[in-house]
């Protein structure tokens, strides 16, 4: 066990190693630091949960199946790139934050993910690995200057 989570630990900061990434997530007025979430996961290895993939592609309106006819809180990014997203590596674990509502309420939030989880839905692959920040490190990779207690 120890063995592949200094694999993990290894891969994480490689991919964030060398020139300085700029990878953010925009929610709304929030903006999230990719780069630094995956800095985070890396000195704080932990195993991945299962993220079921209809659902969250359902919510990032990314099934086009026309589902009772239901709108989507999220659409897919203007020239989002299906054929890129089909070549992307399923094993990699899409990065979850979570934020807490104003009655302090948690909720999960894709910030890094969405090709894979495309992907995903595309080849009927019901879970991706997902790496879950807590609210706590969620607020730590937030630089939009809303962070707030």
């Amino acid at each position: 066990m120890e063995n592949v989570k200094a694999e993990r630990v290894e891969a994480a900061e490689e991919a964030v190693s060398g020139p300085e990434r700029r990878q953010r997530f925009q929610f709304g007025p929030w903006l999230f630091n990719v780069v630094e979430a995956q800095r985070i996961i890396a000195r704080s290895p932990r195993d991945p949960s299962p993220l079921p993939v209809a659902q969250w592609a359902r919510f990032y309106g990314l099934d086009d199946d026309g589902h009772d006819g239901g709108l989507s809180l999220f659409t897919p990014m203007l020239g989002f790139d299906r054929a890129y997203a089909l070549t992307t590596d399923l094993s990699t674990p899409v990065l979850v934050a979570t934020l807490e509502g104003k009655e302090g309420q948690a909720f999960p939030l894709l910030i890094d993910g969405t090709h894979r989880l495309f992907h995903a839905y595309a080849t009927d692959v019901a879970e991706l690995p997902a790496y879950v920040l807590t609210v706590e490190e969620s607020r730590a990779i937030r630089e939009d200057g809303w962070v707030t207690g």
